[in-house]
């Protein structure tokens, strides 16, 4: 079964620095039927402005991606961690016993886009941890690219969840298929363009929630780039 939730569905907030989108209740946004998927509890799309962020504050027993699109993420920690996210960078935070943190556009002139992803952990009350890859353009290109998983296959990034992330890009003749465990969840984000999802079709902001399925099948790109969650159901 494929499920669309469009864009527009997302709920949204406008606080003038940051202008977000949240595909599941999310502080101010709340809606009952859209809580998470899986152990998948938290997309949000974000914007910040130029020379704006988020204060230090703090998080536990979560794990939590980012996935940036434009400009650059500062990023500081309590456990001695600074760096910058670029495109291309996938960053991992295990909040485990708690962390605090801040994240800054250090940028004058231009926002930053990004994804901030929360997955439920499937082991609570650990160090908290850190870490950042880069995954290249061309890994990407026609293929899903595994980012995220919870054993660091294939170089990703390792998350204390039972989930595995892949990203990939799609354009014109580009495809990919990716056989399911119908016992589990998939979870398609498309990040920006278009793309044909087992035949249906996502534009910029849409997701497809699969349930009961054995085959993901990904076609039909225009300048698409696209997020997939396996995940515990």
């Amino acid at each position: 079964m494929l499920t669309l939730r469009t864009s527009a569905q997302r709920g949204y907030a406008d606080h003038g620095w940051l202008k977000s989108f949240h595909s599941f209740s999310f502080a101010g946004y709340y809606d009952p039927q859209h809580m998470g998927f899986g152990n998948l509890r938290v997309i949000n799309e974000d914007r910040i402005a130029p020379g704006t962020g988020f204060g230090t504050h703090g998080h536990k027993d979560m794990e939590i991606i980012s996935y940036v699109l434009s400009g650059a993420i500062g990023h500081k920690d309590s456990i001695g961690n600074g760096a910058s996210i670029p495109p291309g960078d996938v960053q991992r935070m295990s909040a485990g016993t708690g962390i605090q943190h801040s994240e800054f556009n250090h940028a004058q002139d231009s926002s930053t886009h990004f994804l901030q992803i929360w997955i439920e952990p499937n082991v609570r009350g650990i160090p908290p941890g850190y870490e950042q890859k880069t995954f290249a353009d061309s890994e990407k290109r026609g293929a899903l690219r595994l980012v995220a998983s919870n054993d660091g296959a294939q170089g990703s990034v390792t998350v204390h969840a039972d989930a595995k992330l892949y990203a990939g890009l799609f354009d014109g003749d580009e495809s990919a298929e990716l056989p399911l465990n119908p016992g589990r969840k998939t979870y398609v984000h498309l990040v920006r363009g278009e793309l044909q999802v087992n035949g249906q079709t996502l534009r910029t902001g849409d997701a497809a929630k699969l349930e009961a399925e054995t085959r993901l099948q990904l076609d039909h790109g225009k300048a698409a780039e696209v997020l997939v969650f396996d995940l515990a159901a």
